[in-house]
């Protein structure tokens, strides 16, 4: 009686088990990408944001005064706030994401720095009288917070973070009359662009 050959036990059950183990391999590192990643990004948001952005813009250029000017995109950056924070607890309620615990808290620890340096500038640039270099400045430092804040979260939003600090960057360097079209597109028509990308790739 022939005796089976113990090469092929040796060939088979390895195969089977590195197989086995790259599947285990490949599913942890996505649970910990899943986990270590604020997914909750409003895209819809996003594009809401970018409407009422391109009406103030529209607003704000009918304005001779460049305190009223002022006032119409301080009145639109609440309402970006307002809508940023709305929408992304609604998207993080509906995925199961934690807002407030774990990437979404380093998200929000990391955006917030920016954002307050840029309200503080902002105070500063009105005293001084040198309202025209705002638009520059608020590019620049949301880009800096989103870029900051994104490394927490999909890799699409550090990408758009960067686009608003280039943007920023030659905003600083250009005519000061040219701050309100800079002011449209950025958080006109990036917001509208990346925010259109996120809801059809992440979830809404």
């Amino acid at each position: 009686m022939a005796l089976p050959e113990p090469s092929r036990f040796r060939t088979d059950r390895p195969v089977a088990l590195d197989d086995h183990a790259r599947e285990n391999l490949r599913f942890i590192r996505e649970t910990m990408e899943r986990a270590g990643s604020f997914t909750a990004v409003p895209g819809w948001g996003g594009i809401a944001m970018g409407i009422t952005a391109l009406g103030s813009a529209a607003i704000a250029f009918r304005q001779s005064r460049p305190d009223a000017w002022l006032l119409i995109w301080v009145v639109e950056a609440m309402v970006a706030i307002g809508i940023a924070v709305w929408t992304t607890i609604s998207k993080a309620r509906e995925s199961g994401v934690p807002v407030f615990a774990g990437p979404g808290r380093r998200f929000a620890y990391s955006f917030a720095p920016p954002i307050f340096v840029g309200a503080l500038l902002t105070v500063l640039l009105v005293r001084i009288g040198f309202t025209g270099a705002t638009p520059g400045v608020w590019l620049l430092l949301y880009g800096t917070g989103v870029v900051t804040g994104g490394a927490f979260s999909i890799r699409l939003v550090p990408l758009m973070g960067l686009c608003f600090m280039v943007l920023g960057a030659v905003a600083l360097f250009c005519p000061w009359s040219w701050g309100n079209a800079f002011l449209a597109a950025g958080f006109g028509g990036f917001h509208i662009i990346f925010g259109a990308i996120i809801a059809r790739n992440y979830g809404g």
